[in-house]
């Protein structure tokens, strides 16, 4: 008899989930990664009715993961270091509220977690602005549209995928090669 897993689970926006879902999946700990949507007013958005900024969402991602394998901090320094916290409501050319970097806590202590990481990395001076992070309750999340699960491993050749995802990953892998999956080249 196999002892059965127990996961957390984990939500970040940190601009375009394609983006984020490929960052997280290549984590060492990390069992499954679900690209959604979280933080507005309307029930089941379509990816469209979120990208013309009008539904309050922002597209994120869910995790789950095993917390004897990778803790929630190291999750959290992953999500300061691979996209610009200090952009409002934008990353790269990415623009709108949907892809504003926020951390969806699921409790307390999520919650308390996220707000020290946030105060480190706005401590840290490694950025040349101010931090606008929100930390937030989880609400109103939704899935998104199966095309939208493993965007990148789908289509990494997709011109998006080459400039954007591509160099993300690079620097990633460069900058957190100790906690990449097994197989994951780096």
């Amino acid at each position: 008899m196999t002892e059965e897993k127990k996961l957390k689970e984990a939500t970040f926006g940190a601009g375009c989930f394609w983006c984020v879902e490929a960052v997280f999946d290549a984590v060492e700990g990390v069992e499954h990664v679900e690209p959604g949507y979280s933080g507005g007013h309307i029930k089941n958005p379509a990816y469209r009715e979120v990208c013309n900024g009008n539904t309050g969402h922002a597209e994120v991602i869910r995790l789950h993961f095993n917390p004897e394998e990778v803790s929630y901090e190291t999750l959290l320094e992953v999500f300061f270091k691979t996209h610009d916290p200090t952009a409002l409501n934008r990353q790269g050319a990415d623009v709108g509220t949907q892809y504003r970097s926020v951390i969806f806590y699921h409790d307390d202590e999520q919650k308390h977690l996220a707000e020290a990481a946030k105060q480190a990395a706005e401590n840290s001076g490694s950025w040349p602005a101010p931090i606008v992070t929100a930390v937030d309750p989880l609400i109103n999340y939704y899935t998104a549209e199966a095309a939208h699960h493993d965007y990148f491993a789908h289509n990494s050749d997709q011109p998006y995928c080459a400039a954007v995802i591509r160099p993300k990953m690079d620097k990633f892998k460069s900058e957190f090669s100790e906690l990449l999956k097994a197989g994951t080249k780096a």
